[in-house]
């Protein structure tokens, strides 16, 4: 093939390629940047083509949580944002909902979330709401190719549009949460909390790298101060050394039990990370071991808690209902055990996804002129045929008007696929007819 020719087909195929994302804060149905604390939200025009937007009435209102995106289409099998992201990456991804009567009715409507081609989990906002707040749901995930969409759809007790107000991408380190078998599973967040802090705020960026939200959580257990910092980069998930400013103990001897997380679970898989540390100056006689069960079940024996601090984490451990957590202090040991902060995930299996070149031959005809050298310049017309098996994301940009739900994964899950494709139903699904 001529080299003219070769170079213009790179180019062609460059043109295909976009920005890559590691992190991303988008305020949703936002004409304009919004700024919360240091952070700042970008609209999110430039990243979806379909819903309509509003803006929500009530001047105490934080920004993002002013507007919101909402999805009319009754036919749509699934309403998605698609991100470009670095393949083989592990991200958090966070969605935000504040209804604020968007449609004119009481309740807000309950709904789906999907990630890519597996359904995450059902938004339903309807207490947070009725007592004045927003909610948020976190997932995280790795990017098994080079976009990642995240959709909303409509299920059976869906009475209006769904909505959202915020998405939040944050590109984690290789080592956080790396137990997981990312491959096969996701993170579903179910609680990330801190003990014995008695005040409202939430521990978020910057004392988090990453954004990661971290809940206040007091009991009736006696609450100590650390006077030590912690290195987070020491740790593999890297908390923030605030999450070590306070902590739940008890006296000499006795253990120390915690129901938490504070919600009922559903039967299934969870990742544990459990963080310790002593609040005491160091010496050869101060030491601190414990061991943890949950549920009356061994979890993990003899913690030794240091002021360097500590982590133990259960990477599949079953669970289903409340949930109580109790550390048992060693016989010798001078004072009770203690615990500083914990994290709990739903492993949540993937349901798969389509095959990646699923698509048809695309027939590029590219005409290249180029003025030939001969004395008489003779303009040489050659017609080159680049063929290129292109994605169904691709094909769809290609139709005038293509239905509202072509965007994300056109075949999963089976019963959001895209309107009018037909798929085989594998676990790496293939487009059948169009």
């Amino acid at each position: 093939m001529n080299e003219k020719v070769k170079t213009f087909c790179v180019l062609l195929l460059l043109l295909l390629v976009v920005v890559v994302v590691a992190g991303l804060l988008v305020s949703c149905g936002s004409s304009e940047e919004q700024t919360v604390g240091s952070l700042k939200y970008i609209p999110d025009y430039d990243l979806i083509s379909v819903g309509n937007t509003t803006s929500l009435k009530g001047t105490d209102l934080l920004p993002v949580l002013s507007t919101l995106r909402y999805f009319p289409d009754r036919f749509a099998r699934k309403s998605c944002y698609v991100f470009s992201v670095i393949k083989g990456g592990k991200y958090l991804l966070r969605t935000t909902y504040y209804y604020g009567g968007f449609d004119g009715g009481i309740e807000p409507p309950v709904f789906d979330q999907i990630i890519e081609g597996t359904k995450w989990s059902i938004v339903n906002t309807t207490e947070d709401y009725a007592n004045g707040l927003s909610s948020y749901y976190e997932i995280i995930v790795a990017a098994t190719g080079k976009n990642l969409s995240v959709c909303l759809a409509r299920n059976e007790n869906t009475t209006s549009h769904p909505f959202i107000s915020a998405l939040e991408l944050e590109l984690l380190e290789g080592s956080v949460y790396n137990s997981t078998k990312f491959t096969e599973y996701a993170l579903s967040t179910v609680a990330r909390t801190t003990f014995g802090d008695d005040s409202s705020n939430m521990i978020s960026f910057p004392d988090d790298q990453f954004n990661r939200l971290w809940q206040p959580y007091k009991d009736q257990n006696p609450v100590v101060n650390s006077h030590f910092n912690v290195t987070s980069s020491d740790f593999w998930n890297i908390p923030p050394v605030k999450a070590f400013a306070s902590a739940i103990t008890t006296s000499q001897g006795k253990s120390l039990q915690i129901k938490w997380p504070p919600v009922s679970l559903p039967s299934s898989r969870y990742y544990i990370a459990l963080y310790f540390q002593d609040s005491r100056t160091p010496s050869p006689f101060s030491w601190r071991v414990f061991s943890v069960s949950i549920n009356g079940n061994d979890f993990y024996k003899d913690v030794n808690a240091t002021t360097k601090g500590v982590t133990v984490t259960g990477s599949e451990w079953p669970l289903s209902g409340q949930t109580e957590i109790t550390l048992t202090p060693h016989n010798n040991t001078l004072v009770g055990p203690i615990i500083n902060a914990a994290e709990i995930f739903q492993i949540l299996p993937l349901g798969g996804r389509t095959h990646t070149r699923d698509g048809s031959p695309f027939l590029f005809h590219l005409h290249l002129y180029t003025a030939a050298s001969s004395e008489n310049q003779i303009l040489t017309t050659l017609s080159v045929l680049c063929y290129i098996v292109i994605s169904m994301e691709l094909l769809a940009n290609n139709f005038k008007n293509p239905p509202s739900d072509w965007i994300g994964d056109p075949c999963l899950p089976y019963e959001n696929s895209w309107t009018g494709v037909t798929c085989s139903k594998d676990k790496l699904a293939r487009v059948i007819t169009l």
